[in-house]
């Protein structure tokens, strides 16, 4: 595996959150869910235990018992997290994907997702809607077109299998060549998982344009102080959990190390003074920097 593979550190971060009930013990909320399967399927495969694997069909398990509906996924447990958010459907099926590696129900699993979420989603020819009700009835009030999300869908479906979704993921590059070259991506995350999904496909020109684009623009919001701002305009917010999408993205196309290594050093010791500081999303995404594991491209091991 490429990236960082700093496993202790996991170990002991996982055996934190769950002795605090942090994750996988707490609160579903489908993205953290979404990037703990990859780390529990990516310590399966570098350590061949098989807790790890049986931990990660749990999760998976409890998620659909939890958020799981009619068609689709909720985006939370909590009260406010009602809806269903296009781009961590997209994560999901990546999680399922990756497991699907080693069991195949779990790409089966996946691909019947797809199809049940695409048509409401996706308007033709325009875009992907960013949140939708619950039930898919209709888009979440007040919502529109995600900017990302046409990317995150072609993404998501190729790896799960290219011939089944073969309709979906024509509609999605459709969407992407008449928007890709428009596109300016300006926050911390948003540039780190445009990065991370240049790896699949590094050729395209989607990807060289987006590739290229976002580390120009990263460089621009790093502050010595150790950390990416989270917009150009904001060099005083930081967040770890958003930091830590950048590490990854970085580490998926094999740029600026030395501000991985810094940023994770950074954000080991920094404490916001908010519900981030136990908020599962910030220590999952911990172990993902620390070690990205099967979020990265076998293409590019």
């Amino acid at each position: 595996m490429r990236g960082l593979k700093d496993i202790d550190y996991v170990l002991a971060k996982l055996a934190f959150m769950r002795n605090e009930r942090i994750w996988p013990n707490g609160l579903r909320y489908l993205w953290t869910d979404a990037f703990g399967v990859v780390l529990l399927a990516s310590l399966y495969a570098a350590l061949e235990e098989e807790k790890y694997l049986d931990d990660a069909e749990r999760v998976v398990a409890e998620v659909m018992r939890v958020l799981g509906r009619k068609r689709g996924i909720r985006i939370g447990e909590e009260s406010d997290r009602d809806g269903q958010y296009f781009h961590y459907l997209a994560m999901w099926l990546f999680a399922l994907h990756v497991l699907g590696r080693f069991k195949p129900e779990y790409r089966e699993q996946g691909v019947r997702l797809a199809h049940d979420i695409h048509r409401p989603f996706v308007v033709a020819g325009r875009g992907v809607i960013w949140k939708m009700k619950e039930d898919l009835s209709g888009p979440y009030p007040g919502y529109g077109f995600g900017a990302l999300d046409a990317f995150d869908g072609y993404v998501s479906y190729r790896l799960l299998d290219e011939a089944d979704l073969a309709e979906e993921i024509a509609e999605m590059k459709d969407i992407i060549d008449k928007t890709a070259g428009q596109l300016v991506i300006t926050q911390d995350l948003g540039l780190g998982m445009m990065l991370w999904m240049t790896q699949f496909f590094p050729d395209e020109h989607w990807a060289e344009l987006q590739r290229r684009r976002s580390l120009a623009t990263l460089d621009r919001m790093w502050i010595d102080e150790s950390y990416f701002a989270r917009e150009p305009y904001l060099p005083d917010v930081r967040f770890a959990f958003t930091n830590y999408g950048v590490s990854v993205g970085l580490q998926a196309v094999e740029a600026m190390p030395e501000r991985v290594a810094a940023l994770n050093a950074y954000f080991d010791t920094y404490r916001s003074g908010d519900e981030y500081d136990r908020n599962a999303i910030t220590h999952v995404m911990a172990c993902n920097s620390h070690f990205p594991g099967l979020l990265l491209s076998e293409a590019r091991q």
